[in-house]
């Protein structure tokens, strides 16, 4: 239990550090210092603004075209990382079968479980690192297009639907929608299976925190979030389709 409370704590205190350092960033311009402002950031907010030149000056739909625009881009790594993923888990009874051949509290066999289990993903043409290295390309990419949002100071000037951008969505009904979004994308991603009981309170929790920090963040921000959450769950439900077919796929 206090692991995980201590697993929950860490994810709530990134979640507000990451969008209290959005907020108080000055505004990113082409004078912007450092490689991380004027390598990553600049261009994501030269793209936004070139976008709403294109939309007649609406900030609203440069936001939602350059979202899905990066979303499209960014399916390959996320395809990759599912069938990693499929990858693994299909291999499980495997491991298992292994573990189950040694005594792990004993050092030597122990090298002995690594070495069987390092064979198994040769033969099963299984990378465990995949899965991994498409979450980390990711990570830069969307954090530069979220400080990107947050940083260009003609989005703050403007309006959309009923929102001030630069404010929160005074309806709360961004946030909200967002918060769904979340909620959906995850349970559709979970395939209906039952998921371990450490990721549980995340089913529930990332929603309430995206809420809550759509309520406090400027509504282009829940605009983003809403835009990507719907993206996500159109590309979760073709997933679930792709993985009921590798589903039907042999073990190597």
């Amino acid at each position: 239990m206090k692991r995980k409370m201590v697993f929950l704590l860490v994810i709530v205190l990134g979640v507000t550090a990451l969008s209290g350092c959005g907020i108080e960033r000055e505004f990113i311009t082409p004078e912007s210092q450092g490689v991380w402002n004027h390598y990553f950031v600049y261009p994501f907010s030269w793209v936004l603004t070139q976008l709403a030149l294109i939309f007649q000056g609406s900030y609203g739909l440069a936001i939602v075209a350059a979202t899905i625009a990066v979303r499209l881009l960014l399916v390959p790594l996320f395809a990759k990382q599912q069938r990693s993923s499929h990858e693994m888990k299909k291999i499980q009874p495997q491991m298992k079968e292994i573990q189950k051949k040694y005594n792990m509290k004993d050092q030597t066999e122990a090298q002995k479980y690594q070495q069987e289990v390092m064979k198994l993903y040769q033969t099963s043409g299984v990378n465990p690192i995949a899965g991994c290295l498409p979450i980390l390309i990711q990570m830069p990419i969307l954090m530069a297009f979220y400080f990107a949002i947050v940083r260009t100071e003609a989005i703050a000037g403007h309006s959309f639907l009923w929102m001030n951008l630069g404010d929160p969505d005074p309806y709360f009904i961004m946030p909200l929608l967002a918060g769904a979004a979340v909620f959906l994308q995850t349970k559709i991603t979970s395939g209906g299976q039952e998921m371990p009981d450490m990721m549980k309170p995340m089913l529930y929790l990332m929603p309430v925190m995206i809420i809550i920090a759509g309520i406090a963040l400027p509504s282009a921000l829940s605009l983003y979030w809403v835009t990507g959450g719907i993206f996500m769950i159109l590309q979760a439900l073709i997933f679930k389709k792709k993985r009921e077919k590798w589903e039907q796929e042999p073990v190597k």
